[in-house]
Parts: C-alpha cells; sequence; structure tokens
C-alpha cells in the first residue's frame, strides 16, 4: 500500500500539465462531435418539419399517439385521432411524419 502510494505520488510530480489539458481538450472535441453536434442537428430538422406542417399530414404526437393534421396555426395545430376526434396540440409536441408510413 505504500509503494502504490510513493508510485501514485511520482507519477503526479512527473505528469505534464500541458498534456494534462491536452486531454480534457480532446475529450471534450470528442463529445462535441460524437454527441453535441448530432444532437443540434437533429433538433434543426424537428424544427424545420415542425415549421412545415400542412393539412393532410399524418403524424406522431409526443404521447405516440397517430393522428392527421386538419388545421395548422402558428402556435398549434388540429390533428384528428378518430372519426370526429380533433386535438388542439402544440406544434412542438408533434414529433414524426408518418405519411409515407402504410397502414397495416
Amino acid at each position: 500500500m505504500i509503494t502504490s502510494f510513493i508510485t501514485l505520488q511520482a507519477a503526479q510530480q512527473g505528469a505534464n500539465p500541458l498534456m494534462t489539458f491536452l486531454m480534457f481538450g480532446l475529450i471534450i472535441v470528442v463529445f462535441y462531435f460524437f454527441m453535441i453536434r448530432p444532437q443540434m442537428k437533429r433538433q434543426k430538422e424537428l424544427r424545420k418539419f415542425q415549421e412545415s406542417l400542412k393539412k393532410g399530414d399524418k403524424v406522431i404526437i409526443a404521447g405516440g399517439v397517430y393522428g392527421k393534421v386538419t388545421e395548422v396555426k402558428d402556435e398549434y395545430a388540429m390533428v384528428e385521432i378518430s372519426d370526429n376526434v380533433e386535438v388542439k396540440v402544440a406544434k412542438s409536441t408533434i414529433i414524426r411524419d408518418v405519411t409515407d408510413i402504410q397502414a397495416r
């Protein structure tokens, strides 16, 4: 136990602060390119999709409800989820377009 403490202390004294700083910088760059950047790209695409909603689009709402857009306004959309059943939802809760997916 004492030898491991001495080895650890010697390693800390010989460590180059510049190398430590570069390693932290490298970790930050890797996180940016593998986690932050792709997430920002997905958010931008989702925002673009939500702004391009139009009447007749088949969509999925964040709660997992499938429906068809019947009316679109600035902040909300009316979505028909069943025959003669419409709900008013915020555009930001519409997460996916399923117009091209065939009903099974």
